[in-house]
């Protein structure tokens, strides 16, 4: 299972890593896809509501976190050092056990008032309590199964987590048309069939890491120890941070759409879903950046670390353009792919939906740019500074534009998009002036013995 990505060719790492990381993007992404397509398909407008508002909230802080996990792994990988390896898988099962447990019982007790913070739209009030509540049931299973990819990842295995998201996503589809088609649960069955999916990858998964033995483990690796979960978290945190704080952003962003009416809420719920599977080459290039780095760096070879940022950078720039291009010809077929043109709302939602997606997908340019760097700053152990990029850019630009953009244009959303790439050209800016002052020319390895 463990892969050395600190020899050969930067590129072809990249590819090797990146490929199977971006497929596994590919068909999580298709969970909320098949989600608001299935109901789209069988409810109106409120259920499609409830599900783009309930599925912006989940697992993004876990994930966030398990960048550490990540990151730790994969620098005592690179640096050959098993046993650090192996304290590190126990002490992460140990920390994201108790935390999942935990995040369950919270949140179900602030289902409510969280529905209620959003502004939700009454006729999708209902739903998107149902569709939450089963979710947040789930959360220790959507744990256990980003825990065990972040811990393959670190290794340097990037296969494995897609074969296991390939069995879920299969899944998914076929609970979603039991549980929304065949049963009519609505926004609760998108709900159901998402968590019953994930507990099947989790079990699956779990059955070939005994078969292969591909992890090995003693009872005391299980065992907290201070500078091992000091450094899952030291990394880890500020990226949870980042990653939630932006998810709230997110649902500001959707609270401006909510009190703009039905119709506009639902259009920016499929939008950002649209956008979900549009990033996933950059968010593949986030974590194959923070992989291969910290195997490099972990094996005292910084240089290749830096090489894997240039590339990845120019992939993500390339690809962008590419997106954008594209979108600008067919934006209004694509939202007509979730919601029925002939229901009630169904053609205002994808006008509007065609004005936000053209404005908004100018943000896959500047976003590749400095999601590379992201990965990089948390390869170095300075995910900080990709927290206060991503925090700038979101108080500064993106939730007061998307503001003043609703307030001064009440009949097209193409402005509250254009907020978004203002955002990302910001973060752009500080990612560079972050890496000149901070990072450029140094060893982090060195910097952290």
């Amino acid at each position: 299972m463990e892969r050395n990505l600190t020899t050969g060719s930067v590129g072809k790492n990249i590819l090797i890593f990146s490929l199977p990381y971006l497929l596994s993007y590919f068909l999580q992404t298709l969970y909320g896809m098949a989600d608001l397509f299935i109901i789209g398909q069988f409810d109106g407008v409120a259920s499609t509501t409830a599900v783009s508002i309930g599925s912006h909230m989940l697992t993004v802080m876990i994930i966030g976190l398990a960048m550490g996990t990540t990151v730790s792994i994969a620098r005592a990988v690179g640096g050959r050092n098993h046993k650090q390896v192996s304290e590190n898988v126990g002490n992460t099962v140990t920390l994201f056990f108790g935390l999942s447990i935990v995040l369950t019982v919270v949140l179900l007790l602030l289902v409510r008032p969280i529905v209620g913070v959003m502004s939700t739209p009454a006729e999708a009030v209902d739903g998107t309590v149902a569709y939450l509540t089963i979710c947040f049931l789930g959360i220790p299973f959507i744990t256990a199964y980003n825990i065990i990819s972040s811990i393959f990842r670190g290794m340097g295995d990037s296969k494995s987590p897609m074969y296991f998201i390939a069995i879920a996503c299969v899944a998914n589809i076929a609970l979603d048309y039991l549980f929304i088609g065949a049963l009519d649960f609505g926004p609760a069955g998108a709900a159901l069939g998402t968590t019953l999916a994930q507990t099947i990858s989790v079990a699956v998964s779990l059955f070939m890491i005994l078969r292969r033995k591909s992890i090995s483990l003693s009872k005391g690796d299980f065992h907290p120890r201070r500078p091992v979960v000091g450094q899952i978290l030291q990394i880890g945190v500020p990226v949870a941070l980042q990653d939630g704080l932006i998810q709230i952003a997110f649902i500001v962003i959707t609270i401006i759409a909510n009190r703009r009416g039905l119709n506009d809420a639902a259009a920016v719920g499929i939008v950002e879903k649209i956008i979900g599977f549009v990033f996933l080459v950059p968010s593949s290039m986030l974590s194959t950046v923070s992989a291969l780095g910290a195997q490099n760096i972990g094996a005292g070879k910084p240089e290749r670390a830096v090489q894997t940022l240039r590339y990845a950078i120019c992939i993500t720039v390339g690809f962008g353009l590419c997106v954008c291009i594209g979108v600008q010809l067919c934006a209004e077929q694509l939202v007509a792919l979730f919601t029925d043109r002939q229901a009630a709302g169904g053609a205002e939602v994808i006008r509007f939906g065609g004005q936000y997606l053209r404005s908004y997908i100018l943000d896959c340019v500047f976003a590749g740019i400095h999601f590379s760097f992201s990965g990089y700053f948390c390869a170095c152990g300075k995910s900080v500074l990709s927290f206060l990029h991503n925090i700038s850019s979101v108080l500064l630009v993106r939730v007061p534009g998307s503001y003043l953009a609703s307030m001064l244009f009440p009949d097209t959303l193409f402005p509250m998009g254009l907020a978004s790439a203002g955002g990302s050209l910001l973060s752009v800016m500080l990612c560079i002036l972050f890496y000149l002052k901070f990072c450029r020319g140094k060893n982090p390895a060195a910097e952290s013995a």
